[in-house]
């Protein structure tokens, strides 16, 4: 069974290597980001890009929808979007007497939510029985979207001005909040000579299927996680709730995305168990964007992940696993060698 357990492990992070190598392709020195990326997919959530303008956020989701196989669709939010514009309206049919629904962009493999917080909050909230249900409800009746289904939202955090802010029980919904950031100097050099003729996302074409993502999901769900991890990552959650400086911290649903990309992680790195560095790189992708400060520690111009790297000073790590493979906290027989 470990062995089986193992060979899956492998095979999960073979296919990560061809989709990062292929989306490396199009996105110059963003390797971590893209690998955080994948890992949420691979995790089974939804991603939030949120920087400047012109830093590679849309040519991420591209790039990852052509190497991941999916099918890819680009909704520009804006004011006057309306509900029915995401996710499909019903049409009368003259010649049947009859009203026929017809599908909105949303019913796709990947979603791009480009510039979210411009579109008005009931617009945004139609987003929000997809992403936690996987189904849209229109004139009451429900229709399932097809699998796997995964919404990248991206925003600008500069200009706040004819803007919506994502508010909280939905920026819960999505399982990371990442910046793609600028690229060094040298970087920006190898990306202009790079894109000098036809850009590379033009012909970029998929390593991977949907049917490999899903079997990939189902592998990163038996990554193992030892009780003492599952302690560790339960007390970041609690401590950030606590913390002076929050007014708001992350629930249970913090603590289980906090699990599912440090799996996932885990998986990339082609081993079956999670380690504390994996609840470590996940944590202010997870953590961040969940947290609300309070009026004093914002006006002090603290910033949430300066607190989520706070709490990961203040709380004990558990011990890596020791020698053989086995987890902290894992149940040792009578009699095993130690």
């Amino acid at each position: 069974m470990t062995n089986a357990k193992e060979g899956e492990q492998g095979r999960v992070q073979g296919y990560a290597a061809r989709v990062l190598e292929n989306v490396a392709r199009v996105l110059v020195g963003k390797e971590d980001v893209t690998r955080l990326a994948l890992a949420g997919v691979l995790a089974g959530g939804h991603l939030l890009l949120e920087d400047a303008p012109g830093t590679g956020k849309t040519m991420l989701a591209r790039a990852l929808a052509a190497s991941l196989g999916l099918g890819f669709r680009r909704v520009q939010f804006t004011p006057d979007l309306l509900p029915g514009d995401v996710t499909g309206v019903s049409v009368y049919r003259p010649a049947t007497g009859e009203f026929e629904f017809v599908p909105g962009p949303i019913f796709t493999g990947l979603l791009l939510a480009d510039e979210i917080n411009r579109a008005t909050p009931k617009t945004q909230s139609a987003l929000l029985e997809a992403m936690g249900e996987g189904q849209v409800t229109e004139s009451g009746v429900t229709h399932v979207l097809p699998q796997p289904f995964v919404v990248i939202a991206t925003q600008n955090p500069i200009e706040h001005e004819g803007t919506y802010r994502l508010p909280e029980a939905q920026l819960d919904r999505f399982l990371l909040k990442l910046s793609v950031g600028y690229p060094t100097l040298e970087e920006e050099v190898r990306m202009l000579a790079r894109l000098q003729g036809a850009h590379p996302i033009d012909t970029l074409g998929p390593v991977a299927g949907p049917a490999d993502l899903l079997a990939a999901r189902a592998a990163v769900q038996a990554v193992r996680v030892s009780d003492d991890l599952r302690r560790y990552m339960a007390a970041l959650s609690a401590r950030t709730r606590s913390h002076a400086q929050v007014a708001l911290g992350g629930g249970p649903r913090a603590s289980l995305a906090l699990q599912g990309v440090a799996q996932a992680l885990a998986a990339l790195a082609g081993r079956g168990f999670v380690l504390p560095d994996d609840v470590k790189a996940a944590a202010p992708g997870v953590l961040a964007h969940r947290l609300t400060l309070r009026i004093e520690a914002r006006l002090a111009g603290t910033r949430p992940e300066e607190v989520v790297a706070d709490v990961l000073r203040q709380e004990p790590v558990p011990a890596d696993p020791a020698a053989g493979g086995r987890l902290p906290g894992e149940h040792v027989p009578a009699g095993a060698a130690l």
